[in-house]
């Protein structure tokens, strides 16, 4: 049985029509109770009676995208404190406003935490979120116009890893690197010969769509290789590297950075990790350089998740979370899906439905009138658009979160299957018996953190 974050939820199977298909997903707002959130319900009902429906969304739902998650309700509760009141420019012992005493011991502890559980001398926990604390990375490390290298957006990287449409790609020359047309996989060689024409000051691996093991130490060779800083963006595995089902950077890495929620079950913050050697220039790269003062509400909340993370059940969780993908994608390959890569050996997912005969958009639109939310994307030499993908991503994150196992795994694979089908046919029949189904088994596995009654 996996760990579970905190106290249920009771779904709630009502659902209103609407005149759109996206409208048709979300439940209609009602009325908050008063016993939770009462001064919100008094002030603005409206918005309680809005977060009450999230609620019941999140509740109802089976949640399939990888970078999203449920949080405990502990760390509901530290984001939702006393500590928002706080300005807090600089570092502990070196603010700009007084009045810190207890700020300083909350962000210690966070950064204590981090550096414990991850094995790295420094760690900055002030980042509002992962885009950001890239950014921080290109400051301190490169001048407008350098060379950087990352993975192709398309081929499952990140925005921010000197993509076009980014400013780190308006700022700086982006190269990048992609996956074998025959494989969906990296190829090494073809990343080496790459940086040796290229000769790029910054290197990030990782990524938003990478189903397969990150070589660090390999990266970590190229990099040393071409004088590069070698950035590992672990934003969607940090949970699995914390909990030990997947290899760490920290031995390989100049720097890693991190998102705090997604497989980590923290807040919505980031985090950049770095030998000694680094602190300095990627401290002043956060601040002053790219923010004010961090958001210390969710300093404490991040804390709260780290410490979490580091009990014996996260490392449980974590391992289930890999147990569950992999079965999974066993099971879709079984029903004829293609699976990028063949698979996965993470918790990530990247099917390409071109051989089922839908487009990504309409698939994730149709499953997520059944109940099952993914998100639509592309896959490597997609030739599609990309707001218009061949693909759709899904994850384990949030499932193994609410108790689900390897057990119920075909049932997973079976809807989506039909969700699928359905979508080709446009069936809305079978939508709709699909979604009495996810929310009859989400009633037995209540969410963490969503206290509904």
């Amino acid at each position: 049985m996996s760990p579970r974050l905190g106290t249920g939820t009771r779904p709630l199977t009502r659902t209103v029509p609407e005149d759109t298909a996206m409208a048709r997903t979300a439940p209609a707002p009602a009325a908050p109770t008063s016993k939770r959130r009462p001064a919100l319900t008094a002030a603005d009902p409206e918005i309680a009676a809005l977060v009450t429906a999230e609620e019941r969304l999140q509740a109802e739902t089976l949640r399939l995208i990888p970078s999203e998650n449920y949080v405990s309700q502990a760390v509901l509760d530290a984001s939702g404190t006393v500590l928002q009141n706080k300005y807090s420019e600089g570092y502990p012992g070196r603010r700009y406003y007084e009045g810190q005493q207890v700020i300083d011991q909350v962000e210690t502890l966070a950064v204590d935490r981090a550096k414990a559980l991850f094995g790295v001398e420094h760690a900055n926990v002030q980042p509002y979120s992962g885009s950001p604390a890239n950014l921080a990375v290109y400051l301190a490390f490169a001048e407008p116009g350098d060379t950087v290298m990352g993975m192709a957006l398309p081929m499952g990287g990140h925005l921010t890893h000197g993509w076009g449409v980014s400013a780190t790609g308006r700022w700086f020359r982006g190269v990048q690197y992609g996956v074998r047309h025959d494989t969906g996989r990296l190829d090494l060689d073809e990343v080496r010969d790459l940086a040796r024409e290229e000769r790029p000051k910054v290197i990030f691996c990782g990524g938003t769509a990478v189903p397969r093991t990150i070589d660090f130490a390999a990266f970590g060779e190229i990099a040393r290789e071409v004088g590069a800083v070698l950035v590992a963006d672990i934003a969607h595995i940090a949970g699995l590297v914390a909990g030990g089902a997947h290899p760490s950077p920290v031995p390989h890495a100049d720097v890693v950075s991190t998102t705090t929620h997604k497989t980590l079950r923290g807040p919505r913050g980031a985090m950049l990790m770095a030998r000694a050697e680094h602190a300095r220039a990627l401290d002043k790269a956060v601040f002053p350089g790219l923010q004010g003062g961090p958001h210390n509400q969710t300093t404490a909340a991040v804390a709260v998740a780290l410490r979490e993370a580091s009990q014996p059940s996260f490392r449980t969780y974590a391992h289930e979370v890999v147990a569950n993908a992999r079965a999974l994608a066993d099971e879709l390959l079984a029903r004829g899906f293609d699976l990028v890569s063949g698979g996965t050996d993470n918790h990530l997912i990247l099917m390409d439905l071109t051989p089922k005969g839908v487009p990504g958009k309409a698939a994730a639109k149709a499953l997520d009138r059944a109940g099952l939310v993914v998100n639509y994307n592309a896959v490597p030499y997609d030739p599609r658009k990309p707001f218009d993908p061949s693909g759709i991503r899904i994850g384990t994150p949030s499932l193994t979160s609410r108790g689900l196992t390897t057990a119920h795994m075909p049932t997973v694979a079976d809807w989506l299957d039909r969700g699928v089908a359905a979508a080709r046919t446009g069936d809305e029949a079978a939508l709709a018996a699909l979604r009495a189904e996810v929310a009859e088994l989400m009633a037995a596995h209540p969410a963490p953190g969503l206290p509904l009654g």
